[in-house]
């Protein structure tokens, strides 16, 4: 349980504890993907590839993935990048000096990050949805991107080549005398390796693949408690039944 807490410490002072950045926009809904076992492994498939190279997972372990109908073999042929054990846990080999004075901090762990950035504008998946999809190329940043969702963040987009280079457009309007920047669209500067639609969808299966990984069980969980209330709805009404039945013959 600690350790599951300290995770979700790391990741909220990694990812923004200034509201003020989560109130940028306005955050889109999330498709939920934890069903859907071709969807997981396809953002397992991601995750490894592109996020792996410096977030942590550390309290998840590759076996587990056999969970969402991947095999041990197929495990270790195409997901154990840092490492040969299929029973060790998902961590990186950066130096955490080196990654502070690159990205100005240590990236978080994301073992639990789609349940701890959870806040007013929806779940912690609608926020990450949003959040993969809404980076822009900015040359005043160190990294040369920014993104909207989160303003002045110090990741770079990873996924650049997948999504290619957009631009965000902005309208100017006046609001109580004042003169106000709308965000509008995008405008794409250069086409990347998949459609929006297809990026979209990506970013989908990889948000989907870090809700599950944030709460493995929880479809089990929500199978059980359903199975569990009738249950007792059935023994309530056994119980109504049994009750009645004692009492009719005193009254």
């Amino acid at each position: 349980m600690k350790k599951i807490l300290l995770a979700c410490l790391l990741s909220l002072m990694s990812l923004g504890l200034v509201h003020a950045n989560e109130e940028s926009m306005a955050w889109d809904k999330a498709p939920n993907k934890t069903n859907d076992l071709v969807a997981l492994q396809h953002g397992a498939k991601i995750f490894v590839n592109y996020c792996l190279n410096c977030h942590a997972a550390s309290y998840m372990r590759f076996n587990r993935l056999k969970d969402i109908g991947l095999t041990e073999q197929q495990i270790k042929d195409n997901l154990l990048f840092t490492t040969d054990k299929v029973g060790e846990t998902m961590k990186v080999t950066m130096d955490p000096k080196q990654a502070k004075a690159w990205f100005g901090g240590v990236p978080p762990d994301l073992t639990v990050i789609a349940r701890s950035r959870s806040g007013h504008g929806g779940t912690g998946a609608d926020y990450l949805y949003t959040y993969m999809r809404t980076f822009y190329q900015d040359e005043s940043r160190p990294t040369g991107w920014n993104n909207l969702a989160y303003p002045n963040v110090g990741m770079p987009h990873v996924l650049w080549e997948l999504q290619g280079v957009r631009r965000p457009i902005f309208e100017k309007v006046e609001a109580h005398e004042q003169e106000h920047e709308v965000f509008k669209g995008w405008e794409q500067v250069s086409p990347g390796k998949l459609s929006p639609q297809e990026y979209d969808q990506a970013v989908g299966d990889l948000v989907g693949y870090l809700q599950w990984m944030a709460e493995p069980v929880q479809n089990t969980r929500v199978r059980i408690g359903v199975w569990v209330l009738l249950f007792l709805l059935g023994f309530t009404f056994l119980a109504w039944r049994l009750n009645a039945a004692y009492w009719k013959d005193i009254h």
